[in-house]
């Protein structure tokens, strides 16, 4: 049972999570919800401590029935939030919203949503976001290299660090790693998560190790990954 603790700001209850300062909240979907998913693996390769917050089928826009959208998880209490102050937030997604047929402005509009309530939430803590992977234009990334474009730019215009993955699968060669339409195998995400470390790397969003620090460990709940995002 995760220890918890009153939030005496909002009323809601939020997770106790050793080493805070070390850890990275990771909300997203059905890449990120797998203990070896390739967003949670690049970020623990990075330097992170990672707590997840998210659900398969989920995205900006849409739910899977019985968890709300990112925005009204957040304002629902769907999620178990981390006390006290993360040293990184990524926001992950976009792969449901292209195959439940999300318009532009809906995505647009609810992903500022929910970036401004995080920074409400958590003031002071980096934000950063991933996008939707996808074998990208060209190669058959249809709606959902569009989705990568269009948080690409609601990052941009929030002075956000951005990840485009929307060409990923075409441009590493990892086509041949699907497990299904749009999951990877194990050999793919261990590929890919390798990838975002470096991307991570480049864009200087890796944790510096301080001196005597314990290995990096993955926090947050461990679940296998469905047939959507």
């Amino acid at each position: 049972m995760r220890s918890t603790v009153r939030n005496l700001d909002n009323g809601r209850l939020e997770a106790v999570v050793p080493d805070i300062a070390r850890t990275v909240l990771l909300i997203g979907d059905s890449q990120s919800e797998p203990g070896d998913g390739w967003p949670r693996q690049g970020l623990a390769a990075a330097g992170y401590k990672v707590y997840f917050c998210g659900r398969g089928g989920t995205g900006f826009v849409a739910g899977n029935g019985a968890t709300g959208n990112y925005i009204d998880a957040l304002r629902n209490g769907d999620w178990l939030l981390p006390s006290g102050t993360p040293a990184l937030i990524v926001i992950q997604g976009g792969g449901n919203d292209a195959a439940h047929g999300a318009s532009n402005a809906r995505i647009t509009e609810n992903a500022e949503e929910l970036i401004s309530e995080l920074r409400a939430r958590y003031p002071g803590t980096r934000l950063a976001m991933i996008g939707t992977l996808a074998r990208g234009e060209g190669h058959g990334g249809g709606r959902r290299t569009e989705v990568d474009r269009l948080l690409g730019n609601v990052a941009a215009a929030q002075n956000l660090p951005f990840v485009s993955v929307g060409d990923w699968l075409t441009r590493y060669g990892l086509a041949k790693d699907l497990a299904d339409a749009v999951h990877l195998n194990t050999a793919g995400r261990r590929a890919l998560g390798a990838l975002l470390e470096r991307r991570l790397r480049d864009l200087g969003l890796d944790r510096k190790p301080d001196r005597d620090a314990p290995p990096v460990l993955s926090a947050g709940p461990d679940a296998a990954g469905t047939a959507r995002d």
